[in-house]
């Protein structure tokens, strides 16, 4: 049995359950035939001999006279009259019948003849104090022997009908069942072989156990699928950004040994060193932040929090920033929302490095906060000097920066496309409005209150 399928298990199973079910029900239908069919014969006797009774009667010249509707056989029962002597009066018994019988009034039984069996019932019907006669019904008793002959007969031909029936519907059935599992098979083993994380098993949609379990796997696969597809994006992403701090700091170290003879020398170079390690310490972090967003690795830890007092005192902490430009906060106060903390004070923190990469000499930027009809709107604007329209939509991309008439640098290009995600994980949006040479608005929309959870 071992080597057998579920689905040969289960075909086997069912056949032989419906083998056992159809043997009891015939046996029982053979052990109660016997009593059903003594019981009918029990019930046209009474019936037929009660009908008689009411048919005989005894004249004034003292002979027995009857009915228009009596008869001495009716359906199989002979009707025979004897006197208080058990002389027979009238009727013909069957020629194998017992003569002598004992007359025991209202009392059905068997009485046996000469190699045939008689059920027998006796009714007393007097005329008066003295007189009266026996009236006796016999009807042969049906030999149950060939009625269960024929019934084994019967069993024989459709017992196994019957089975074969059962064990064809169970195969069908087993085989209907399990072929989404068979395609599940098929699909993982197509999967493995090819590495293409791409497919799906793509059962149509239901609420049995199988279907649920082909839509778990399609999500696993999906779940899969993007997890590797962010590695490779991690790798790619760090290969290639990693490459020009590696190949400074390489230059620096081969520069210092041929040509630094003081100090000074040593120290300049100590200093390209770690401007560029830190450079690749904050690329790192970037990237593995993004990436477990994207995994869902990182948990996104939401709170009810006060809004405008986390963007007040963002915008205060500030450090001086570059090029003389200046911070201004517009925060409607008693703002509350359902966030992460965490989250949003980086993207608040990105989207204020980003102007202030890009905004002009001595510029502004203005941080504006906004509860309007259960959203939470947080704009940052500067007066920089824009984006051109061909390029809005490349921004988001990782690694893309706008060329800065400035040649404001330093950033890796990767702050937007966090802000971004930040906003999908709260069940926002972030928009950018700008005009190039003018400044450019970035507005964050996302529910004040608490989402319910799928």
């Amino acid at each position: 049995m071992k080597r057998l399928s579920v689905k040969q298990k289960l075909t086997i199973w069912i056949t032989l359950l419906m083998l056992l079910l159809v043997t009891v029900v015939l046996a029982f239908l053979m052990a109660v035939s016997s009593s059903v069919v003594t019981g009918h014969s029990f019930e046209v006797l009474d019936s037929t001999l009660r009908g008689n009774l009411t048919g005989i009667s005894r004249g004034t010249d003292g002979a027995l006279a009857f009915s228009e509707d009596f008869s001495f056989t009716r359906d199989g029962v002979y009707t025979l009259i004897y006197n208080a002597d058990g002389a027979l009066l009238a009727g013909q018994p069957p020629l194998s019948f017992p003569e002598g019988e004992p007359f025991e009034n209202g009392h059905t039984r068997l009485a046996e003849g000469a190699g045939e069996g008689f059920y027998v019932l006796d009714f007393w019907l007097p005329f008066g104090r003295e007189d009266g006669v026996w009236v006796r019904g016999v009807t042969p008793a049906p030999d149950t022997a060939d009625i269960l002959g024929d019934l084994a007969n019967v069993a024989l031909l459709l017992l196994p009908l019957a089975v074969i029936v059962s064990g064809l519907g169970a195969y069908l059935l087993a085989r209907s069942t399990f072929r989404p599992i068979d395609r599940m098979i098929r699909t993982v083993g197509e999967i493995s072989e090819g590495r293409d994380l791409s497919r799906r098993i793509g059962l149509p949609p239901g609420r049995d156990e199988i279907s649920r379990l082909g839509q778990a796997f399609d999500n696993m696969f999906a779940r899969l699928e993007t997890s590797f597809e962010s590695e490779k994006q991690f790798t790619s992403d760090a290969s290639h950004e990693l490459r020009t701090p590696v190949a400074v700091i390489l230059a620096q170290c081969e520069d210092a040994r041929r040509h630094a003879q003081d100090p000074a020398q040593y120290t300049e170079a100590i200093d390209v060193i770690e401007r560029q390690a830190g450079r690749m310490r904050d690329l790192i972090a970037q990237l593995l932040q993004m990436t477990r967003l994207e995994q869902g690795t990182q948990r996104a830890n939401y709170e009810q929090a006060d809004l405008s007092g986390l963007v007040e005192v963002l915008c205060a902490e500030q450090p001086a920033l570059p090029h003389g430009v200046t911070i201004r906060a517009d925060v409607q106060p008693g703002v509350e929302a359902w966030l992460d903390v965490t989250l949003i004070s980086r993207l608040l923190q990105n989207l204020i490095d980003n102007a202030a990469r890009y905004g002009r000499e001595n510029g502004h930027i203005w941080v504006t906060l906004r509860r309007v009809e259960g959203e939470v709107l947080l704009s940052v604007r500067d007066d920089g000097i824009g984006i051109p329209a061909d390029r809005l939509e490349r921004i988001w991309q990782r690694f893309y920066q706008v060329e800065s008439a400035r040649g404001a640098g330093g950033g890796a290009g990767l702050g937007l496309t966090m802000v971004r995600q930040i906003a999908a994980l709260h069940g926002g949006t972030v928009t950018v409005d700008s005009r190039e040479g003018e400044g450019s608005c970035f507005t964050l929309r996302f529910p004040a209150e608490r989402r319910a959870e799928k």
